[in-house]
């Protein structure tokens, strides 16, 4: 019985792990910021985040400690939040090869909790597609001059 309860406990808690969206977006040359949210119970794990299409062929980007510090290994960052129980990750300097299927997950004894989802770059966009800088009229001042008409004649 008692490892009936076990398994119950293990099941629910691998489906109480999920990822903000299937899909984020950022520009390249720019930063995007993904989110997975986990329930109560897992705060002191590790977290980690990953790249790659198989489970078994994901290679670990960066990795918390198990702590909320903030963890950083080339252009990607991890960070714990255990208050909100949220895994925020960080891409910076994007470029159009970091579009691939990503996974956030929990390190923990067998089989680690994961999530996993796309990273779409879009194109920066190109400078000369900007329109042009034409110049805006501008209001146009009034010199009042005297007036060269002859004013009326005023009677005594």
């Amino acid at each position: 019985m008692k490892l009936l309860w076990i398994l119950l406990l293990l099941i629910i808690q691998g489906h109480s792990f999920i990822c903000q969206k299937a899909e984020v977006r950022g520009p390249e040359g720019g930063t995007l910021t993904a989110y997975c949210k986990y329930t109560s119970g897992w705060e002191s794990y590790k977290k980690w985040w990953c790249r790659g299409k198989h489970w078994n062929s994901c290679r670990i980007l960066v990795k918390t400690t198990g702590s909320e510090r903030l963890m950083k290994k080339g252009q990607a960052s991890i960070q714990d939040d255990h208050g909100i129980r949220t895994i925020n990750m960080t891409l910076e300097e994007l470029r159009r090869d970091d579009a691939d299927t990503y996974r956030c997950g929990i390190e923990k004894t067998g089989k680690d909790l994961g999530y996993k989802f796309s990273v779409i770059i879009d194109p920066a966009p190109d400078p000369t597609d900007f329109p042009k800088t034409v110049p805006r009229p501008t209001m146009a001042s009034h010199t009042l001059l005297p007036s060269t008409r002859a004013s009326p004649a005023v009677s005594p």
